[in-house]
């Protein structure tokens, strides 16, 4: 048995290992890129096209079975039900693209799209909850890291699709369905809960800013190979090259350990120990944020008075050693059924589907807005998307850690920014000048994923770590339940409508999505006044927390 200290090897490992698994669980971003092969190939209208596109966001976000399985199952078992819904969902898919198998109906596709998708969910809650317990002082960091790779996995997926497989979308489809099993195995072993760091060694912070610049240096080369490509016809050996490169910086988190193997650090350092592990590096406790010693082992989060044998309980009611168990209070642990019921938990969800629902709307309708203002090829708006979906995902960890950290200001305030910014993007493509598609789809992604990069921690800092994945998973579904309200029942109706004045199944000019614009930009007022409300309620949860500018676990509410 030995001591693993802080910025360990295994707790980089694993977050190396992740970053994979994030870009493969971004799976769901690819739908842009083979929808319109859904449409022509298979003979879909655009309503039934949107409602493929409810499918995908459905199954993405619907995780609260995996977000109960993360406290119950290890992570490799969580991300093995991932790749098996990967498998057999874009499997279904692919053999009915590449006619493999013929005349499938509609539902079929429609519930394969959605298992598909579903793995998603499994992948990313087993690397996410995983890594929020590993560096439980770093949440806002880790969140943005995470979720910026899989902002970033649409742009992977693209510079594929464009260099590698000639456009085609049974290939692309078939990349997934064998593709994202393989990560998945690869990985599993890696990732898994470790001893968590305590943010107290100097070179972690190092450590992250080390793994933000690499991935920010990767959306850059994204973005820039696949304008290039666009712009210029490269030969296959140039295009196999550049993916060769892109390979090697996905890499980059993974020199991390390296470094640590080559240049171990020295044991005489002073450092703090943070628990008591096997010779491998690993915990074996589920939740290694509230591991008990064995001189304490009813006392700690992770143990609740229900837990305890009922005489032993009695015995230590009575000695003074537990105290009777009471309600948690805002930055405590929270179970899943006590966080329902909080306002705060209303508002937060709220706030994220105003916010999400309508971003994501013009996310699954991308390719069928840039045909209708004169752009055939949605691979550069796709790919500037998810370039600014990352840069928005990654800042917003990196922006709301420093001003909860020096000025105790809300995470949920950049949200109150981001959606009216929003407001600005939605009245950007309504107004449809020259020149404005491409700016307002950029000023779209980086809100699109500020969504993300703030409400993850935020929920963690509100409710806890202890049912973390439940919580998170339910926050998420503000997003299919945003597509189907604002995508299914806005959006599809008034493109069909126009396009029905056009006398055609396909609509052109600015009307297409004008009218979708302005509902959408008014919801994101509304949800920028729910942000600035919800900002105001939790100040103090905040000023708790990062008082002194550096984070305190707050103690159990059951003790």
């Amino acid at each position: 048995m030995v001591v693993l200290k802080e910025g360990s090897r295994p707790l980089w490992v694993s977050l190396g290992a992740s970053v994979w698994v994030q870009i493969a669980a971004g799976n769901s971003y690819t739908f842009p890129l083979y929808s319109p092969s859904l449409k022509s190939v298979l003979g879909f209208n655009q309503l039934q096209l949107t409602f493929l596109g409810v499918a995908n966001d459905i199954g993405e976000n619907i995780g609260i079975l995996p977000g109960l399985a993360c406290n119950k199952l290890p992570p490799w078992a969580i991300l093995l039900v991932g790749v098996c819904a990967s498998f057999f969902g874009y499997g279904v898919l692919w053999l009915a693209v590449s006619q493999t198998v013929q005349a499938l109906p509609f539902w079929v596709l429609w519930i394969s799209l959605c298992i598909a998708t579903h793995g998603s969910a499994w992948l990313g809650t087993a690397v996410l909850v995983t890594n929020m317990r590993n560096f439980p002082i770093s949440r806002g960091a880790v969140a943005g890291i995470l979720k910026g790779y899989v902002g970033l996995s649409a742009a992977v997926f693209t510079e594929v699709y464009t260099m590698a497989l000639n456009g085609s979308a049974s290939n692309l489809l078939l990349l997934l369905t064998l593709g994202i099993p393989v990560i998945g195995l690869l990985m599993m072993y890696f990732i898994r809960p470790c001893t968590p760091a305590s943010g107290e060694d100097s070179a972690e912070h190092c450590h992250f800013l080390f793994t933000q610049a690499a991935s920010l240096f990767l959306a850059v080369y994204l973005l820039s190979t696949t304008i290039l490509k666009d712009l210029f016809s490269f030969s296959n050996n140039i295009s196999y090259l550049l993916i060769a490169i892109m390979i090697v910086l996905l890499m980059a988190p993974l020199s991390i350990p390296l470094k640590m193997t080559v240049f171990p650090p020295n044991p005489k350092r002073p450092g703090i120990s943070t628990g008591v592990v096997g010779e491998d590096g690993y915990t074996n406790e589920t939740d290694p944020l509230l591991t008990p010693s064995s001189s304490t082992a009813y006392l700690g989060s992770f143990y609740e008075p229900e837990d305890i044998p009922e005489l032993d309980l009695l015995l230590a009611v009575g000695e003074g050693a537990v105290k009777k168990k009471r309600k948690p209070r805002r930055g405590e642990d929270f179970r899943f059924r006590e966080a329902v019921v909080k306002a705060d938990f209303w508002l937060l969800w709220s706030v994220y589907f105003l916010g999400v629902g309508s971003g994501v709307t013009v996310l699954n309708n991308l390719a069928q807005i840039g045909v209708s203002l004169g752009v055939n090829d949605a691979t550069v708006l796709l790919s500037l998307f998810s370039f600014c979906n990352f840069l928005g995902r990654l800042g917003a960890g990196v922006v709301s850690e420093h001003f909860v950290r020096s000025k105790t200001i809300p995470r949920t305030f950049c949200l109150a920014v981001a959606q009216a910014l929003m407001v600005v993007s939605f009245l950007l493509y309504a107004s449809a000048l020259s020149g404005t598609l491409y700016a307002a789809t950029a000023l779209l992604g980086i809100c699109f994923g500020t969504q993300f990069g703030v409400m993850i921690p935020t929920a963690s800092e509100l409710f806890g770590l202890k049912d973390f994945g439940v919580i998170f998973n339910f926050m998420q579904l503000g997003n299919p339940v945003g597509a189907l309200v604002f995508s299914s029942l806005l959006a599809s109706q008034v493109y069909e409508s126009e396009a029905a004045k056009q006398s055609g199944s396909s609509c052109m000019g600015p009307s297409c999505f004008r009218l979708t614009f302005l509902v959408l930009a008014g919801f994101c007022g509304l949800g920028t006044l729910v942000s600035i409300v919800l900002s105001i309620r939790i100040r103090p949860v905040y000023q708790m927390l990062y008082a002194g500018g550096s984070f305190r676990l707050p103690q159990s509410s059951g003790h």
